[in-house]
């Protein structure tokens, strides 16, 4: 690597940093081999197996662009595959933001691999006659000469693009530059070295420059149908076809078929449709992309030309032989015999029209042809191909096996075909009658002008209109009843859900140890073995074993000790973890725990809550089945557990009674006499002959006894000797079955020989208080004789008992088989972080709010026994007052700890991901232990166990028993040497080290530790803390010159140093951020990342020890085949561990349960889409080191550049599965603020993927049903919610419509169809299954599944009760605005949400800032046409049916408006709201000034909320135009109802109502004039004005009254025709903003009418809150609805939000 270094001029840190990652890429695979294999030399396949893989992209793109690579490796060279690789991994490393264009990499790596061959074969310069050198070459030349002018091409043009609000058309991002280096002629384009004079350098504003490559991005809604035009086509299609077949009326459609020729003649016009759709998709293509097409290449600008020609000709076509049909069939009256051959001449002519779709569903049947056809670089395919689709490097190959295309395709054969049904029954059928019928009516008496005489045309597109959009977005409910089923029947097959609580875990624990040792731990695996089937049959039979039971497989683990101790090693290691994050007590450890081999006892012990009632009901089936022994023992034998039990506590008191009496004394010898003889009696199976069964009850109670004395603090030996007298007693006198006398049992053994004292006085020694084992035994045998109930309650944390559940479970499933550690994949963990919390600090634990609720406070409320457990905690560990919680320095810091690994904090986030460490070295240290090491292990962790956990000697314990009451000592180990690391040999740390590594991509720590910020500080203990955690960071370094250099840095701590340590620091050629900032960091940060494999983690995640253990079964999973690909990304479970910290909160962790969960499992099997959607997937690292990283970034188009890599890696021939046997936690969004704001950036994201190079490629690659299914999963969803609200406009406004016109009152007095019934019943359908099925449906399936269907209902129930349905319609609506907006104009951007917690009361100005746009105004304005329909409609008189009509329409109105009060903290106090109306008319009034933000100025706001239509285009505005002049509507409609129009119908009344508009304005204007003019110094004059135009009103109105028809009742009602008109006014003139500003009076006037009518919206909104807030008892109910998923807690958190929490802790 040196020497590479030094020829081609890369850095020398860089050098050092590639030459570890090769180093341990090596030694990692050298460890796979097997132990036949190895060899301390290096072995030559793989050093190509590792260069292959590397360059695998490198050598697609060379023959995708016709080259020969230039890798010239000599077989069996590995010096020569090792110098290749290694300068592959350089020029990665050193590319920067080059990473991003992996087909620039690809360019500058062939010609440097060319130059690396020519000095490996000794080529000598012709020029020079020297040894051949690269042609770049020098101290860091590569950066400078190569890099940073590539680097300098991109950041002009991010520059130009206006931080992103330039059009996409007018600069080129990642994408347009890597696929620059798709062009064959690149070669000739650019050279080597590449001469900055070529075009490609050529900058911003140089028109001459390179554009846009390989696509445009255009802003326009076409671009959902350019996208997917064959789900359009399938649509729009069976739409007509549909209508046609139903419009003659029959039940079935086949009987209008065969009935009539007329009715299939008709059908046929879908082929002139379906041309015609071709022709608009042309169009579109042209439109859209015809500027590249001339750049890139003629061939592509002639091939859109001529599809736009045939698809036109086409359409003539058609049209020609159709009326061809009917001219024939006219002429002769008939259906003729020539007509029918016309109507075969159209077949003909369709069945050639069809041939392309023929041709694609016979290459779907057999996949591999489509493939090979795509894959392969030949000529003679890419001309056979060239008609249909661009030449393009990715998308090629998508095709799935023909196993999964058979079971996606029978999934969307039944679903369309349920749709499709239900469509033409449910929805277009039952219109025909009424369309007809408003069709045949004649002089309509409309009650305004009606422009276009008295057609009904438009009356009949009103009806249709709500119909066809949900008829257009319904698969997505279809789709979401089906993935539902679908999910559920593959999580079946999973086995999910087995396992579901503790008490399902008791029944099947006794395989849990087994299937443990099967999963977790490896089997012998040899890498040449050829006995794969036999193999796969033997693990298939083992799991059915241990699954179901059919072998008693925990009695193999108890004759197998090595086994045993290994699942007790692992299972208490868990059960230490739980009490080290509070989740369980010290008294619940014991009960959870395995405990080691003391006390000679024959049987596995297991833990005490499995045990738990077991000897009661042994006794009690003891004294009541009669026979002889071995009925007996066959009858407890049922219960393995119950045997365990008699076993366990039989040899525990006879061990302790030996123990606690002296050898060699009399009373010694009488003991070990009785258990001779039980045991004698026991073997010859006596025992039931020889005792008493009815006296073992006393004995138990006996033996009861005295174990309470010996658990005392204080012991009393007197009664201790008294109670084993009364023990002895019992036993000789009254359980024997034939009466001995005291002869016989001295001679016997059994008596003292001389009775001189009392028996066992003076010979009980008890151990020393210090023998903490002795005495945990002790409680344990207690606990086992005492306990009468289930214990199903045990552990009582709910978490905990979820996370034994699912641990549980999962071991259960299909898991691969674990390798030993040394021979597993090496991953690492990647967390990009920014400037979050890291560790909460003293003051923000305590600050208040002003409610006077602390963080601190809330915690202990919403955590209660979590709280408990963490005092219990501090108290064994040295702490004697709470109070030293906030005084003492290291208990402050362990409450700090507490309070963050609560939140959503880096600390908690690297614990978790720590974890990975921690399981590791176990698993290493199992893998390599002996059975001696096992054994003293054990009992080490025991002793070290007891004394961690420690007992106390006193009374008075808090909260229950003394026995289990906890006492501080001194002799309590540290946390940090606590566990199975001390039993560690030193190995283990080395091991892991090569497997593991954490990076934490911290992008300003070092501006963050040059200001001393304290987050610099935690960060910096975090690396002490974790010897394996390291920090990469952007470090600035200011040179004389004044210029800046970046670095990409890492860091560690030294443990030897005491000190933090620099690894490398890589020079970059610029500044970091070109593009989105969370990419970007992920991106400099992954050249620090090592192994085969790299688990991106998001700083609000956390991860658990049990689940870490499962990580080499994970990673085992790219090895396997899913389909005919093996996975390149590894989608991982996540659980949303916010749920319980509000009702809001819960909402959003079961929407996002259900979809990480059901959601995910459906995309990945059968659908085969699932795509990559964030955090905690596993990349297969090397597959995407050459594909362009882990993320795209480029500006506003990748805002969710997540889901980009998801889309690159399906692109380029990748699979991503989905496994839910590991789970990884997440925080989410907790108030509904942040929910808002984390949609809003959600769907602005899908907005821009509406427009992206990726969803248009996929969106045609794919075959007709993954294009479905990739659809209705990514950017469908968000375009099918917003029709969903988009159908609500259209009702409410044709019904307005239809009311204020006259044509409703009309209809129903001359149709039969009333009210249009048919209308109504499908609308009203519609809408509660959209209301709900969305969200619910998935929730409730996959709750059932895992944690059964009645909790899954109750839990249901419980959320509506909460106002989930309220949050979920409020959801939807701002998922339609934002996605809406961002593909009309623009505006997408990262938005902050915040993740703390939600406790404060989040004011109106606040809420009205953040809602009004969005929602506020939108409900308003349905609202008020609601009410304007109430008032105006024939329906209203009927007030059911118009509740019928409007009700969804209502909720969702109501919804929109309250839902940000309803999941408010005191959002229904009436004095916050008061206070908050003041505050938000002091913000509205305020003026402010230059540097004021928005939430100080109405202005400021009003003027970022509009910046949008600033930077939109121009079919933006036109758009923006036309959707806002439907305000003016409202005017038209409402003046002819004025008694002053008299009825007249002319358009004059109209027209003259303008005036009163124009009147308006003009008084404005002037009173805005003589303000700025007179208002200071001549007030009298400004006085005057106002005076003249108010007297002028007042007299206008009396003589309006006097002399026209005009009533009082008219200025009312025509507020709600002019408000409306105002407010399209206002929002047009937005629109014109740049020109109306010339003006300042006018641009003043339109600002102060603005403002107005926000302060009107305020009050609006305000009154329904105001009125709820004043009804009594509403403010509680809604306090217990937001801030209790049980209601059980609900009153306590009402104090504490009202105020009323006591002071204190």
């Amino acid at each position: 690597m040196d020497w590479l270094g030094a020829f081609f001029g890369f850095q020398r840190d860089n050098v050092r940093n590639q030459r570890e990652h090769l180093v341990l890429l090596l030694a990692n695979a050298q460890m796979r081999l097997s132990s036949a294999d190895f060899s301390d030399t290096l072995e030559p396949r793989i050093a190509r197996s590792l260069r292959r893989k590397l360059l695998r992209n490198y050598t697609s793109w060379c023959g995708f662009l016709g080259r020969r690579p230039n890798v010239y490796v000599p077989d069996a060279d590995p010096r020569a595959d090792l110098l290749f690789a290694g300068l592959h991994l350089l020029v990665w490393g050193e590319a920067a933001n080059l990473r991003f264009v992996p087909e620039c990499l690809c360019y500058i790596y062939h010609h440097m691999a060319l130059e690396l061959h020519r000095i490996l074969e000794g080529y000598t310069d012709t020029a020079t006659g020297r040894p051949a050198n690269p042609a770049v070459h020098g101290e860091n030349a590569f950066l400078t000469r190569v890099v940073t002018p590539i680097y300098g091409v991109i950041s002009s043009e991010v520059e130009s693009s206006r931080n992103g609000t330039a059009p996409h058309a007018a600069w080129r991002n990642y994408d347009d530059i890597n696929e620059y280096f798709w062009r064959r002629d690149v070669f000739d384009r650019l050279g080597w070295p590449m001469e900055q004079s070529r075009q490609f350098f050529l900058t911003p504003p140089d028109r001459s420059r390179v554009r846009k490559t390989g696509f445009v991005e255009v802003r326009s809604f076409w671009n959902i149908y350019r996208s997917f035009d064959r789900l359009w086509v399938m649509l729009v299609l069976y739409l007509q076809a549909a209508a046609i077949v139903a419009w003659d009326g029959a039940t079935w459609p086949w009987q209008n078929l065969q009935a009539r020729r007329e009715a299939q003649v008709r059908v046929l016009t879908v082929f002139i449709t379906w041309a015609a759709l071709r022709f608009l998709q042309s169009l579109l293509d042209i439109g859209t992309q015809i500027r590249r097409a001339f750049r890139d290449g003629r061939m592509l600008a002639v091939r859109m030309v001529l599809k736009a020609i045939v698809a036109a000709g086409w359409v003539l076509v058609f049209a020609v032989l159709y009326k061809g049909i009917w001219n024939q069939r006219d002429s002769d009256r008939g259906w003729s015999q020539a007509a029918n051959s016309r109507i075969m001449r159209f077949l003909y002519a369709a069945a050639v029209f069809v041939i392309p779709e023929v041709l694609a569903i016979t290459l779907f049947i057999i996949p591999w042809v489509r493939n090979a056809l795509e894959k392969t670089n030949w000529k003679i395919c890419y001309a056979l191909t060239w008609w249909f689709q661009s030449r393009s490097f990715v998308g090629r190959g998508l095709r799935e096996g023909t196993f999964d295309n058979v079971k996606y395709s029978i999934f969307w054969v039944l679903l369309l075909a349920v749709k499709f049904s239900f469509s033409y029954f449910l929805q277009i059928r039952p219109l025909v009658k009424p369309t007809k019928e408003i069709y045949r009516l004649s002089k309509v008496p409309y009650a305004w002008h009606e422009f276009f005489g008295q057609s009904n045309r438009f009356a009949v597109f009103i009806l249709w209109l709500p119909v066809v959009l949900i008829y257009l977005m319904d698969i997505q409910i279809w789709y979401a009843i089906f993935s539902s089923l679908a999910g559920a029947f593959v999580g079946l097959f999973a086995h999910l859900g087995e396992i579901r609580d503790m008490k399902q875990l008791r029944l099947r624990f006794q395989f849990f140890a087994s299937a443990m040792s099967f999963n977790i731990m490896p089997e012998e695996q040899h890498v040449n073995e050829r006995t794969f089937l036999p193999n796969r049959l033997r693990n298939f039979w083992q799991r059915l074993q241990l699954r179901y039971g059919f072998s008693r497989s925990f009695r193999k683990i108890e004759s197998n000790q090595v086994e045993a101790r290994r699942f007790a090693l692992i299972w208490n290691e868990i059960i230490t973890k739980f009490r080290e994050e509070d989740i369980v007590s010290d008294l619940e450890v014991e009960l959870l725990e395995l405990p080691p081999e003391l006390w000679n006892v024959r049987v596995i012990r297991w833990p005490c809550f499995l045990l738990c009632n077991e000897l009661s009901l042994a006794l009690g089936q003891a004294k009541e089945v009669p026979g002889p022994d071995r009925r007996l023992w066959r009858k407890i034998c049922k219960n393995d557990y119950r045997r365990c039990a008699v076993i366990e506590v039989y040899d525990s008191a006879k061990y302790l009674l030996l123990e606690i009496i002296k050898e060699r004394t009399e009373e010694h010898g009488i003991v070990t006499q009785l258990f001779r003889e039980f045991d004698e009696s026991m073997k010859l199976e006596k025992f039931t002959v020889e005792y008493k069964m009815s006296v073992m009850q006393n004995v138990h109670a006996k033996l009861v006894a005295l174990l309470s004395l010996l658990l005392k603090p204080n012991k009393d030996i007197t009664k201790i000797v008294n109670a084993l007298q009364t023990l002895y007693d019992v036993v000789v006198r009254d359980f024997q079955t034939e009466k001995r006398s005291m002869e016989q049992l001295r001679n016997e053994g059994l008596a003292q020989s001389r009775p001189t004292s009392l028996l066992f006085v003076d010979t009980v020694v008890l151990p020393d208080e210090e023998n903490a084992t002795f005495y945990k035994q002790v409680r344990r045998m207690h606990t086992i004789l005492t306990s009468r109930d289930s214990m199903v309650n045990v552990p009582k944390n709910l978490e905990a008992r979820r996370r034994i559940a699912f641990f549980s479970n999962s071991l259960f499933m299909n898991i691969p088989r674990a390798t030993q550690v040394e021979k597993m994949m090496a991953f690492s963990v990647l967390t990009p972080y920014y400037n979050e919390e890291v560790l909460y600090n003293k003051d923000q634990l305590y600050k208040e709010n002003e409610d006077g609720i602390s963080i601190l406070y809330y915690l202990q409320q919403i955590y209660p026994d979590e709280w408990d457990f963490f005092i219990e905690r501090m108290k064994r560990e040295g702490m004697s007052d709470i109070k030293e919680l906030y005084s003492e320095k290291q208990r402050l810091r362990d409450l700090r700890h507490w309070v963050s690994f609560r939140g959503q904090t880096l600390s908690r986030t690297v614990r978790g991901m720590m974890y990975y460490y921690e399981a590791l070295k176990m698993l290493t240290f199992l893998d390599s232990a002996s059975e001696h090491d096992l054994r003293t292990g054990s009992r080490e962790l025991a002793t070290m166990g007891s004394s961690r956990i420690g007992s106390s000697r006193r009374d008075g314990g808090a909260g229950g028993s003394g026995y289990y009451s906890r006492a501080s000592s001194s002799r309590a180990l540290s946390r940090a040497t606590s566990g199975v690391s001390s039993l560690f040999k030193g190995s283990e740390y080395g091991t892991v080290l090569m497997k593991y590594t954490y990076v934490v991509a911290c992008q300003i720590y070092g501006q963050q530790k040059a200001k001393n910020d304290p987050h610099a500080y935690e960060i910096l203990e975090l690396m002490k803390n974790y010897e394996a955690l390291r920090v990469a960071y952007v470090d600035e370094k200011h040179t004389s010159g004044g210029e800046t250099e970046y670095f990409s840095v890492l860091v560690k701590y030294d443990q030897h140093l005491q000190q933090e340590v620099e690894i490398y620091r890589v020079k970059l050629p610029g500044q970091l951020k070109l593009g989105e900032g969370k990419p970007e960091n992920q991106n400099h940060a992954l050249i620090f990342t090592r192994g085969d494999a790299v688990q991106t983690i998001d700083m609000n995640q956390d991860n658990y020890f049990e689940e870490a253990l499962k990580m080499r079964n994970l990673l085992e999973e790219f090895n396997r085949h899913y389909g005919i690909r093996k996975p390149k990304i590894l989608g991982v479970r996540e659980h949303v561990f916010t749920g319980s910290v509000s009702s809001l909160a819960w909402f959003m962790s079961a929407q996002e349960t259900s979809f990480v969960t059901l959601g995910q499992r459906v995309l990945a099997n059968p659908l085969k889409v699932r795509m990559h959607y964030g955090h905690p997937d596993v990349f297969d690292r090397l597959w995407f080191l050459g594909r362009g990283g882990i993320s795209k970034a480029s500006r506003v188009i990748n805002i969710s550049e997540d889901i980009f890599a998801g889309f690159n890696c399906t692109l380029r021939g990748g699979n991503v599965t989905h496994h839910e046997y590991v789970q990884v936690g997440k925080g989410r969004d907790v108030g509904l603020n942040q929910v808002s704001m984390f949609e809003a950036k959600v769907a602005s994201g899908n907005g821009e993927q509406t427009l992206s190079r990726d969803v248009y490629r996929l969106g045609h690659r794919l075959d007709f049903f993954r294009m479905l299914s990739f659809f209705y999963t990514t950017i469908g969803f968000y375009f099918n919610t917003m029709m969903v609200v988009l159908t609500v406009y259209a009702f409410v406004w044709g019904r307005f419509y239809l009311a204020l016109s006259g044509l409703e009152d009309y209809i129903s007095k001359n149709t039969s169809s009333t009210n249009n019934a048919a209308l109504g019943a499908v609308l009203n359908q519609q809408f509660v299954i959209q209301l709900g099925l969305f969200t619910a449906l998935p929730m409730i399936i996959e709750n059932s599944l895992e944690h059964g269907f009645l909790n899954a209902v109750w839990d249901f129930l419980k959320m509506q009760l909460q106002f989930a349905s309220v949050f979920y319609t409020f959801s939807m609506g701002t998922k339609t605005h934002y996605y809406g907006r961002t593909i009309l104009h623009g505006g997408a951007k990262y938005r902050a949400t915040g993740r703390g917690f939600v406790v404060e009361h989040k004011k109106f100005a606040e809420n009205y800032r953040l809602y009004a746009r969005s929602h506020f105004l939108k409900a308003i304005e349905l609202g008020v046409i609601l009410v304007v329909y109430a008032s105006y409609s024939s329906s209203s008189g009927n007030t059911l049916v118009y509740i019928l009509l409007t009700i969804s329409s209502w909720f969702l109105v109501s919804s929109w408006i309250l839902a940000p009060f309803i999941f408010n903290p005191s959002g229904l106090d009436w004095l916050k709201n008061f206070n908050d109306f003041e505050d938000f008319l002091n913000w509205l009034w305020f003026q402010g000034g230059i540097s004021v933000k928005s939430d100080q100025s109405w202005e400021k706001w009003w003027e970022e909320e509009t910046d949008h239509l600033r930077t939109t285009g121009l079919w933006g505005s036109i758009l923006e135009i036309i959707i806002d002049l439907r305000y003016f509507f409202f005017q038209y409609a409402i003046v002819y109802r004025l008694h002053i129009a008299n009825g007249s119908r002319s358009i004059l009344v109209y027209l003259l109502s303008w005036t009163c508009i124009l009147l308006a304005f003009v008084a404005l204007v002037t009173v805005a004039y003589f303000r700025d003019r007179y208002s200071a110094k001549k007030h009298i004059r400004y006085r005057l004005v106002q005076a003249i135009i108010v007297g002028a009103t007042v007299t206008a109105i009396v003589v309006l009254l006097e002399f026209t028809k005009f009533q009082f009742i008219d200025a009312f009602t025509s507020l709600l025709a002019f408000l409306p008109t105002g407010w399209g006014i206002i929002s047009i003139a937005l629109v014109f903003k740049p020109y109306l500003r010339r003006s300042e009076t006018v641009w003043k006037t339109v600002v102060t009418v603005a403002r107005l009518y926000d302060m009107m919206f305020g009050v609006i909104v305000m009154a329904p809150v105001a009125v709820l807030s004043w009804l009594p008892g509403l403010q509680e109910m809604q306090t217990r609805i937001l801030f209790n998923e049980a209601f059980s807690r609900g009153l306590h958190i009402s104090q504490m939000i009202t105020g009323k929490k006591a002071h204190g802790v």
